[in-house]
């Protein structure tokens, strides 16, 4: 969990992936995830959390749903959202919430 909190905490924007290996919706969002990351390159970590096996977390976040995204910066949650989007609406929505914060 130290490792986790240094991430979150960290200079880097963190995006985290809460998903279930047994979710439709999170198997559609898991390439767009990888493209993401390669689009981004070492601007934006990316964290992929199974709610299943890490409770704690999903816990601390209270998620209800998967797949839910929740992106970080310095500490502070500056997005989240629940549920499956494109690659595009996901890619706008992580650039304008960077710049802006």
């Amino acid at each position: 969990m130290s490792k986790f909190n240094d991430l979150i905490y960290g200079d880097t924007p963190v995006l985290l992936d809460l998903y279930a290996n047994w979710c439709g919706p999170c198997k559609v969002l898991s390439p767009i995830i990888k493209e993401i990351k390669s689009d981004f390159n070492d601007s934006l970590v990316i964290l992929k959390i199974d709610v299943d096996k890490n409770t704690a977390i999903s816990d601390k976040f209270q998620v209800k749903g998967v797949p839910t995204l929740i992106l970080f910066k310095s500490g502070k949650i500056i997005w989240r959202q629940s549920g499956l989007l494109t690659k595009k609406e996901l890619k706008a929505i992580l650039q304008e919430k960077i710049k802006k914060n």
